[in-house]
């Protein structure tokens, strides 16, 4: 019981902190965004460097916190976007700094300071795209909406699994995630299309930061994408954490883990959802 009210609690907690920045304004969403970057990122290189290569690590956070600054800086307050390219240069110091590293006896562990800025600030830094309209107007409905339908497609994955999935039906890739069965992939595709319908039907799901609207057809498009990239985000880090023998990436939410444990599934899903909505040229890149 005490563990259920801590997560309740944490939970509760993490909700109204994410809807502040989704619904306020967009100084609150580039901290918090920021804030949570820099905290995956951190989370990542200690569950795959340990205490190894400390000052590399500060280059690596340092240049995936740049990449997103500067992707917000240009779309929410309209720098050059040429100025983007600024963010190559602390990944160029990162480079030359490894031929300085002294002790190189575990020197493959250096691709993981790559592949945390790949992995996280990459992908992190296109939700500047979700929220952002082409003249810097700033709405987070939409990227609240992916949320929603991802956190929806987790509890409903997580119910139906724990219901019906593991006494019955097939599991999903058991030699990741042993718990996770067909029976909770299919579950949570039902909710996430369900709750996409539900925003939908209440006016709260838009096209793009000016409010445009979708048609039921894309938004359920958008739900079943969302889910399965979703699906495949968690698979991504569970396997990162089986390899390094890790329950938790980290221990900010109590009850939950850390932050990469709360955003693995988004890190996949909301790029995924982006490239949609480009191709159908409804955000502006």
């Amino acid at each position: 019981m005490n563990n259920l009210v801590k997560r309740t609690i944490s939970g509760i907690c993490f909700g109204i902190v994410m809807l502040a920045a989704f619904l306020t304004n967009k100084y609150v969403f580039g901290a918090v965004m920021l804030f949570a970057l820099i905290v995956m990122m951190r989370e990542f290189l200690k569950m795959t460097c340990a205490n190894e290569y400390r000052y590399s690590q500060i280059l690596s956070v340092l240049a995936g916190a740049t990449l997103f600054a500067l992707v917000y800086l240009y779309k929410g307050f309209g720098i050059p976007g040429k100025l983007v390219i600024l963010a190559f240069i602390p990944v160029f110091i990162l480079m030359i700094n490894s031929l300085y590293v002294k002790d190189k006896t575990r020197f493959d562990k250096f691709a993981n300071l790559y592949t945390a800025i790949l992995y996280i600030a990459v992908p992190w830094s296109l939700l500047n795209f979700a929220v952002f309209g082409p003249d810097g107007t700033f709405n987070g409905r939409l990227l609240l909406c992916f949320f929603c339908i991802i956190w929806g497609s987790d509890v409903g994955a997580y119910g139906f699994g724990m219901a019906l999935g593991q006494k019955y039906g097939k599991k999903l890739f058991p030699s990741i995630s042993p718990k996770k069965s067909w029976i909770g992939f299919w579950g949570g595709m039902f909710t996430a299309i369900a709750v996409s319908v539900i925003l939908y039907f209440t006016g709260i799901f838009p096209l793009n930061a000016g409010n445009q609207m979708f048609n039921l057809l894309h938004c359920i498009a958008i739900a079943v994408l969302l889910d399965i990239a979703g699906v495949y985000g968690d698979l991504i880090e569970s396997q990162w954490k089986r390899h390094y023998n890790v329950k938790d990436s980290g221990s900010l939410i109590p009850g939950h883990g850390g932050l990469l444990d709360r955003f693995d599934s988004a890190l996949i899903a909301i790029p995924i959802g982006i490239i949609y909505l480009v191709t159908l040229n409804a955000l502006c890149l």
